[in-house]
């Protein structure tokens, strides 16, 4: 790494709506120093998430420059002390934590055990799509839900995903169908093919009456069900379609309660998914670099794919940033939206 001791950043002050001029803003900050077991990352490339949105928008006024962005890919250019897993040159991938500064910024200082070298066969762009995604899917599906991290052995088990052609539902259903479950999920009709091609068996009309759909396939019930959308307006169907012992599992944070006992009488668990839970709390977090190694093995072995949707390849900067953000603002994005290249932002 050369000299230089200033990097740029896309960060705000306040969480303006996204159509304010000062809802992003390309800065200059010091480029930070590692210790410990931290790695600084050049940054290459990074996609915006929902939780990025969320944070934004509830950012009370504050003197520091708030830097979000929760995945990333790059290059390690300089290690902490205590680090074994990374040398400088490697080309890393992580899902961040909300407790630092994140991934929209030149170089990030990144914890060692929540990172992987991410996949061979991928680009960048492609790279970036996955972290938070990824751990997402695979922790509801093999922390909460208790599937067996294996191809083929969980077969005979059936799974009912709700939202299936978003970000965490496209790598979702295929680490699912990957593990051997018959997999079904709603999207709109437009997106089957895109359903078909991450590992959904059966594509169901979000439209239509959900029970109906699956009474239709002689479904009555499954054994688990992903929700990744607010699950208020699914929650008593998902209550009928789920087989006793099942597990009922979301993503999404609810405005009301949930009558839970509806669940109470079959004995479902359950579960809540927040993949930032475990750098909150310092728990557990060397397993969410463990993930993404896995990810990026079966990444390389063709057995699953990245979850591309969009990508802003002519720099990461405020405008690319605002464009990006208003694409999943929309709330109909497939897939992932990522931006890439230099940080060539002008500075305020």
């Amino acid at each position: 790494m050369d000299k230089k001791t200033q990097m740029k950043a896309v960060g705000f002050f306040e969480g303006f709506p996204i159509t304010n001029e000062a809802s992003f803003i390309d800065k200059d900050k010091p480029i930070p120093i590692p210790a410990g077991q931290d790695i600084l990352v050049n940054v290459k490339a990074i996609s915006v998430n929902p939780v990025d949105i969320k944070l934004r928008q509830t950012t009370k006024k504050q003197t520091t420059l708030n830097v979000l962005g929760f995945d990333g890919v790059g290059e390690v250019v300089a290690v902490g002390k205590d680090v074994k897993k990374f040398s400088i040159g490697d080309r890393v991938y992580y899902a961040g934590t909300t407790k630092r500064a994140g991934s929209n910024q030149e170089f990030q200082l990144v914890h060692e055990a929540i990172a992987a070298l991410a996949p061979s066969n991928l680009n960048d762009e492609e790279a970036a799509s996955l972290p938070l995604t990824s751990l997402t899917a695979y922790e509801l599906l093999v922390e909460k839900f208790g599937l067996i991290p294996k191809k083929q052995a969980n077969q005979g088990k059936t799974i009912l995903v709700i939202n299936g052609a978003g970000g965490v539902g496209s790598i979702l259903t295929q680490l699912a169908a990957w593990a051997g479950l018959t997999v079904y999920a709603t999207a709109s009709p437009r997106n089957f093919d895109r359903l078909k091609r991450n590992g959904v068996t059966y594509p169901l009309d979000y439209h239509e009456n959900l029970k109906q759909s699956l009474a239709e396939l002689a479904v009555q019930q499954v054994d688990y069900v992903a929700v990744l959308f607010d699950i208020s307006s699914y929650f008593a169907t998902v209550a009928e379609v789920i087989k006793p012992f099942g597990h009922v599992g979301t993503i999404v944070g609810v405005e009301e309660p949930l009558d839970i006992s509806l669940l109470k009488n079959k004995s479902v668990s359950f579960d809540w998914e927040y993949m930032f839970a475990k750098t909150d709390y310092q728990d557990r977090i060397e397993t969410q670099g463990q993930i993404l190694a896995l990810i990026a093995q079966l990444i390389e072995a063709g057995e699953i794919m990245a979850t591309v949707g969009k990508v802003y390849s002519n720099g990461i900067n405020a405008a690319n940033l605002k464009k990006a953000t208003a694409d999943v603002e929309t709330g109909h994005m497939n897939g992932k939206v990522v931006i890439s290249g230099r940080f060539n932002g002008e500075p305020n």
